[in-house]
């Protein structure tokens, strides 16, 4: 195994230098000695022991993120932007899956601070969330993303669900759209409360009773939101269009109303919410509110670095907007794939 004196001896210079040049000081090293030293690491293949780095700097240069479930796409993606955004900033992440699951994320959670991650990000799945009061008791920066969570010490990273629920809906009543009925995510989670809390705004300020007005609560996934689509879209008054909370949801309400013969968006109107990639790849392709994964994954990393930093960094609320794109499903054009982009491509 090369070692750190196997560097200096090439070198010709100190171990003391060598750990200044990999450590970045505590001492500065001429700029040739420096260019030695590097050389030196690169033809020998040295990499310096990352445990003993960690016990000396007391940071093990990692992040720990637990979601509900990464067979989700939308929980796919988001992992994806938190990943690139912490390896930019010299950290690699560790990913535990919940599968909506209080045990196991519990389980995860513990595991995440017996390996000493440097901080935590927390997707909490629906549940009891019985580690609460044990990540509480710790000093390991914390966050709170896509979810509203009592947790003590706790930054929370959100999108505007609420303003995003409204923005869909009266873009439906904007189609000339009547009976109007949602397809929400489960009761009592925050994303599902805000998003449905827009819906009925949007509803009040066109003139219609929420009340009257049919919505489904189920776990976002293609197969709940086939089954509610069923359910809401078999009767002969059916809504002419629906707000479904979640990308996943709407592309199993397509698959419904296929299944019973109405044409979309012709016979019904449908606007989701997420804007994952493959939400442009229905037939047609969907409308939805596109969460702003790059800024999400962005500024949840960015806080949590600060935190590690100083401990002493004030916890925040930091709401990010969401954007409409406007596709076939509610009866806008339908560009080629969904993406303008990609029917500019095409046409050239």
């Amino acid at each position: 195994m090369v070692t750190r004196r196997d560097v200096a001896r090439l070198a010709g210079t100190s171990d003391a230098l060598v750990s200044y040049v990999l450590n970045d000081g505590p001492r500065g090293v001429a700029p040739d000695t420096r260019e030695r030293i590097l050389a030196a690491i690169d033809q020998l293949g040295y990499r310096p022991n990352a445990v003993a780095r960690s016990l000396k700097t007391a940071r093990t240069m990692t992040i720990g993120l637990v979601v509900p479930d990464n067979s989700n796409p939308f929980f796919a993606e988001l992992a994806r932007a938190i990943e690139d955004a912490g390896f930019a900033s010299g950290y690699t992440m560790l990913l535990g899956n919940a599968m909506d699951d209080d045990a196991r994320e519990a389980a995860y959670i513990r595991t995440l601070l017996d390996r000493q991650v440097d901080g935590i990000i927390v997707v909490a799945a629906h549940g009891p969330r019985s580690w609460i009061n044990e990540l509480s008791g710790t000093a390991v920066p914390r966050l709170v993303l896509d979810r509203e969570l009592e947790l003590p010490g706790a930054t929370h990273v959100l999108v505007d669900n609420e303003g995003g629920g409204y923005q869909a809906t009266t873009h439906l009543l904007g189609h000339g759209r009547q009976r109007m009925g949602c397809i929400a995510g489960l009761v009592g989670i925050h994303p599902t409360v805000d998003r449905v809390a827009g819906w009925r705004r949007a509803l009040i300020d066109a003139g219609q009773d929420p009340a009257g007005a049919p919505l489904v609560h189920v776990p976002f996934g293609r197969a709940d939101g086939y089954r509610a689509g069923r359910r809401l879209l078999a009767g002969a008054q059916h809504p002419d269009a629906l707000f479904v909370a979640s990308d996943e949801q709407a592309i199993g309400v397509l698959r419904a109303a296929a299944e019973l013969g109405l044409r979309v968006p012709d016979d019904v109107a449908i606007c989701a919410f997420d804007g994952i990639d493959g939400s442009a790849y229905t037939v047609p392709a969907l409308t939805t509110m596109r969460q702003p994964f790059d800024e999400l994954g962005r500024s949840a990393v960015e806080w949590l670095v600060a935190k590690i930093a100083d401990p002493a960094l004030p916890t925040q609320r930091i709401t990010h907007p969401t954007t409409l794109v406007a596709r076939g499903s509610c009866g806008c054009p339908d560009p080629a794939g969904g993406d303008w982009t990609i029917g500019e491509r095409h046409d050239g």
